[in-house]
């Protein structure tokens, strides 16, 4: 059996996996990441209640966990929490050797060829070639990119960082944006404005700047419940002023910074939308601003259009891909 997981700042999601099925869990379940000490710890719990479920002859023999961090040989310190996460370290708590760290959208990267066609949603059809590079941005708890290398047969899934790379602004709004949070941040990543805390950072411009005056129901909404679900939930449903306006921001520099990546890894075969985001937010990505900030490059808005564009919608596609890239040990 294979055990795999997503490790995310806010939740991990761990599974033990026949071999011959990728996509059946024989046992699943999700733990608050803050409510652990280290990925050890949340391993040894799940296992706990789990290993009766294995079946007969259910020994695991491969893990491997896709982290939302970067992995330098063999080790990652996670900048969404205060964990260190060794491959050794999970070697001795499992008492195997065949256990490999991978980067959170790395596995994305390997789930995406387990999806069937109907948990991908279409933002842009294109006109890709047979063959070519594609990618992979993900915003959730954080910012995620990752790059498909076309290896000359298959798409090779390889890791990056580039969700911490500067935020660069296209308009006066955005200069505005930019010097607002040099303010709080000092650095300034796409990070900082692309992800559940950025739309709040949006949000919290818009209103210090004096965009619109925050309502009184709003204000007690935002001390209540997590801040960016509420100014997203407001945002499509149309209740606010200040919540459409940072939504439309937010949507439009997600697809700036898509076509970022597409340039910069030459995605001609495709960039996927993941994270937990996308998902509850399509309708407001299939409007046009996503797109049209996308295939704005100038010059490139030619090669740009013909690009495909889609949004995974299976939030299990990093822990399919964990399995994956374990089989493939």
């Amino acid at each position: 059996m294979i055990l795999a997981g997503d490790i995310g700042g806010t939740k991990c999601a761990l599974a033990l996996v026949h071999e011959e099925n990728l996509r059946s869990p024989a046992a699943e379940q999700t733990f608050r990441s803050r409510d652990y000490g280290g990925l050890e710890d949340v391993v040894r719990s799940f296992l706990s209640t789990a290993g009766d479920r294995m079946g007969t002859g259910g020994q695991i023999t491969r893990a491997c966990f896709g982290i939302a961090g970067p992995i330098v040989n063999g080790s990652c310190h996670t900048p969404n929490l205060p964990w260190t996460i060794t491959t050794q370290g999970l070697r001795v708590a499992l008492g195997m050797n065949a256990v490999k760290l991978i980067n959170d959208l790395e596995a994305t990267g390997h789930g995406v060829f387990l999806l069937r066609p109907d948990e991908l949603l279409t933002l842009n059809e294109g006109a890709p070639p047979p063959y070519g590079n594609a990618a992979i941005i993900a915003a959730g708890t954080g910012l995620g990119e990752a790059i498909l290398h076309w290896a000359g047969d298959r798409h090779s899934p390889a890791a990056s960082e580039g969700g911490h790379a500067d935020f660069a602004p296209r308009n006066e709004s955005e200069i505005e944006l930019l010097k607002y949070l040099i303010n709080r941040f000092g650095h300034v990543s796409y990070e900082r404005v692309l992800s559940g805390p950025g739309l709040f950072n949006i949000y919290s411009f818009l209103r210090d700047s004096g965009y619109a005056k925050e309502e009184q129901w709003l204000s007690e909404k935002l001390k209540q419940s997590d801040p960016s679900a509420v100014v997203s939930e407001a945002g499509l449903a149309g209740k606010s002023e200040l919540c459409i306006r940072a939504l439309d921001m937010f949507v439009s520099i997600y697809g700036a910074e898509a076509g970022n990546l597409a340039l910069k890894a030459m995605a001609v075969a495709g960039i996927y939308v993941g994270g937990g985001i996308a998902p509850k937010i399509r309708e407001k990505l299939r409007s046009g601003g996503f797109m049209q900030a996308f295939t704005d490059k100038s010059r490139l808005s030619p090669l740009l259009e013909k690009i495909p564009v889609r949004i995974i919608q299976n939030p299990n596609t990093a822990l399919y891909g964990a399995v994956r890239a374990a089989s493939l040990m």
